[in-house]
């Protein structure tokens, strides 16, 4: 079975390292507002409250942003199911680093819980049929590890996180490589001792795909029906059931019921990164 690495943690060095990045971007010489009108020692304490109910993600986030001089107190855990109104956190410390600070850490926030809070809604439908949700490469420039972090929050599976880390043949490798055996044979020659995945389109691929020994089939934009033969002439191989099966292709919260009765081990919903909606998150001065 295909597996790759899963990332329910994050590396704090990391976590400190994209901070500095993203106040950077949002403070590159000062933030004049609050500069000009709030006391250079005034001292406050923030809370962060949801106003709508989500799933949360960013624990070590928060606890990471302000550094030393902050007192942060985090009132729930990363996968939590919060009600609108609940408070998240509470961070008291220097009242002009708060507000400067404030808007980087929601969008962060609210990302995260965002995706995390729509991979629950595949996992609620998928996982009484041992189906896994997956995600894709289909992320956000410079927030793949924090997205893909936010999935496993949120109950999902990491898919490859890079080009470096699995092997997926797709229709343009196919093409470009004369065909399925030699896209295979090739990467067999140069042992890369990575599993191989290919996706298909239909029987006749898969059949060649099961000649050259792949490991897996992503099956693309297949409909259900087609799905369910597709699965039963793979199992019914000597080698069936050790062979990772995934359906991919504008799968949705209404569609996915339909697929995963369908015998496969996982679908990859390249919306839960690419098209989640941002938490509605707000930071309130007590």
């Amino acid at each position: 079975m295909i597996e790759y690495t899963q990332y329910r943690r994050l590396p704090k060095d990391y976590i400190k390292e994209k901070i500095s990045e993203f106040l950077s971007e949002d403070i590159p010489y000062d933030d004049k507002t609050t500069a000009g009108t709030i006391p250079p020692k005034a001292v406050s304490t923030a809370l962060i409250i949801p106003e709508e109910d989500i799933v949360f993600a960013g624990t070590d986030i928060i606890k990471l942003f302000f550094g030393n001089g902050f007192k942060s107190a985090i009132s729930v855990k990363d996968g939590d199911y919060v009600k609108k109104g609940k408070k998240l956190a509470s961070v008291k410390g220097n009242s002009g680093k708060i507000l400067s600070f404030e808007r980087v850490l929601l969008n962060l926030l609210q990302r995260l819980c965002g995706i995390a809070t729509l991979t629950r809604e595949y996992v609620k439908i998928a996982s009484p049929y041992k189906v896994r949700i997956l995600d894709t490469r289909k992320t956000t420039p410079g927030l793949r590890l924090f997205e893909k972090y936010a999935v496993t929050v949120g109950g999902g599976w990491n898919h490859r996180l890079d080009l470096s880390s699995g092997i997926l043949i797709k229709d343009n490798h196919i093409q470009a490589a004369g065909g399925i055996t030699n896209a295979v044979n090739k990467i067999r020659k140069n042992n890369y001792k990575l599993p191989v995945e290919l996706e298909v389109e239909n029987l006749s691929q898969i059949k060649e795909g099961l000649n050259a020994g792949v490991d897996g089939f992503l099956l693309d934009n297949m409909a259900p029906d087609k799905i369910r033969k597709c699965v039963s002439f793979i199992r019914s191989q000597s080698n069936g059931k050790e062979i990772f099966i995934e359906a991919s292709g504008g799968i949705t919260l209404k569609t996915l019921p339909d697929y995963v009765k369908t015998g496969i081990d996982a679908v990859s919903i390249g919306a839960l990164t690419h098209s989640a909606k941002a938490a509605n998150i707000h930071i309130e001065f007590e």
